[in-house]
């Protein structure tokens, strides 16, 4: 079992490096590409351009705090939860008001039998 740690630490080291250098690549490229001649900014190194992709990852990323990519996981389990407790006549109430209050459902004047 030691033996795979010590393949896997230098391969997702060189990963890690790699998606870095690929991504400043791509953003030094795509940068220089439209901006400079649209709007007459300067060049990005590609030191300025990684030091970018960092930043909008730290900006719009979260660094990671959204889990495996599932946000809205731990909200669904909580509302199945609540609901898996209710009467079946609970529940059909509980629709009802979302589709009203959501605009998918009879008007506030209408009863749903009319």
């Amino acid at each position: 079992m030691r033996w795979k740690w010590i393949f896997l630490a230098p391969l997702a080291i060189l990963a890690m490096l790699l998606f870095a250098f690929i991504g400043g690549e791509v953003v030094m490229r795509l940068w220089n590409w439209l901006l400079p001649p649209l709007f007459g900014w300067r060049q990005l190194s590609f030191w300025q351009a990684l030091g970018l992709l960092a930043l909008c990852r730290i900006l719009f990323g979260g660094l990671g705090r959204h889990g495996s990519g599932r946000p809205n996981f731990r909200r669904r389990m909580r509302m199945k939860e609540r609901c898996g407790h209710m009467t079946p006549e609970e529940r059909e109430r509980f629709r009802q008001r979302m589709r009203e209050r959501w605009g998918f459902g009879p008007s506030t004047g209408a009863s749903p039998g009319q």
